[in-house]
């Protein structure tokens, strides 16, 4: 319960600054699906860093792209634009963005013959996109499916630290370490939603 406490309230507490923020910035000439199409391009950017062996800047890139991405549904909210339709744009680029940067570390990895590592993006990736359908799942059935330990934030955050830390030999680490907790979360989420049924 109290990692659970731990990510309501960080979660939250960001939501109040964003709602904040975007309460003073009802005019930018901005909408919300051009943040989040801004986002996406960063952060395909940031895997060609990646790709490039450019590891910290490739994990800076990523954060920015990420970062961007929490303020698109405030700027539509704000803006009077939101709805299903951004929901969409915004629900499948997150989709593609993870995947993008998932597959430039696989080749990297393949470069160097790290077949473990290969394998624990691969996991990671399905985890990752098992995660989000659970919860999409759970709330097409009027279900919460939001449990667990690696959200998409928590998972943006460990990527942007292995490559920050990639020099130190941090990467594979990262990425593996990556692959077990949301392989968890995934059990975690499907458990909690079962549970409700």
């Amino acid at each position: 319960m109290g990692v659970e406490r731990l990510q309501q309230e960080y979660t939250d507490g960001t939501r109040r600054v964003i709602a904040g923020v975007m309460d003073r910035a009802t005019r930018i000439p901005v909408t919300g699906n051009q943040v989040t199409v801004a986002g996406f391009l960063i952060n395909v950017v940031a895997a060609v860093l990646v790709y490039r062996e450019a590891f910290i800047a490739g994990g800076l890139v990523f954060l920015l792209g990420s970062i961007l991405d929490i303020f698109d549904g405030a700027i539509a909210r704000a803006r009077g634009e939101a709805g299903p339709r951004g929901a969409i744009i915004d629900s499948v680029l997150d989709r593609f963005s993870e995947a993008i940067m998932f597959v430039a570390l696989a080749l990297v990895f393949a470069r160097e013959g790290n077949e473990v590592a290969v394998a624990a993006v691969i996991i990671a990736l399905a985890s990752s996109l098992l995660t989000s359908y659970l919860r999409a799942k759970a709330e097409s059935l009027g279900l919460d499916g939001t449990h667990g330990l690696m959200a998409r934030a928590e998972r943006v955050v460990l990527i942007a630290a292995a490559l920050l830390f990639a020099p130190l030999g941090a990467l594979p680490w990262g990425i593996i370490l990556l692959a077990v907790l949301s392989t968890i979360t995934v059990l975690q989420r499907a458990r909690h939603v079962l549970r409700q049924l």
